[in-house]
């Protein structure tokens, strides 16, 4: 087992976790003022799917501008802390691209996720595209291409994909 697909499961582990005392934080609203932790910009600005992820001991979720960008944080041995909580944009039930919303959230491990399809994240890089359904996923990809895995079986190219071979017009077109 890769070190990614071992550090995504433990991860899955933890945020799946439903017993009654081990107080899972739930979703947080994400509002206007939520910066993504790794580029400190506002994460409403841009458009896709956003993630939030919970670590045991703090208030407040780091948010991430794109769902590939929790995937690397989670991938990172130098983590901030231990997580408690995954949770990513339901594209299914978002408004449009350009607005995913800021309460659709569902858990990590009950995503379905497109990956290497035709849309780019919010930041212009490769991006997995969760949908709470299934049959939404199928859509998605019907419509854009790409394939259907779960967050544990997103590669580790897509938590940190090789810039060389992306083009300026494939980060660009993430922007739009």
């Amino acid at each position: 087992m890769t070190r990614l697909a071992l550090s995504l499961a433990l991860a899955l582990a933890l945020a799946g976790c439903k017993e009654e005392t081990a107080g899972i934080p739930s979703p947080t609203e994400m509002t206007d003022e939520a910066l993504g932790h790794y580029c400190q910009m506002f994460v409403a600005d841009h458009p896709g799917p956003k993630a939030q992820i919970h670590l045991k001991g703090y208030d407040a979720p780091l948010w991430f501008s794109q769902v590939t960008d929790a995937v690397a944080y989670i991938s990172d041995a130098e983590r901030d802390g231990e997580i408690a909580a995954i949770y990513l944009s339901d594209m299914g039930r978002a408004e449009s691209w350009a607005i995913p919303g800021t309460g659709n959230w569902l858990e990590a491990g009950a995503a379905h996720l497109v990956i290497e399809s035709s849309r780019l994240g919010g930041m212009g890089l490769p991006e997995a595209i969760p949908f709470g359904e299934e049959s939404a996923a199928r859509a998605f990809a019907a419509e854009n291409g790409g394939r259907i895995v779960a967050f544990s079986e997103i590669p580790a190219a897509y938590a940190h994909p090789d810039m060389e071979t992306m083009t300026a017009s494939d980060m660009h077109a993430g922007m739009h």
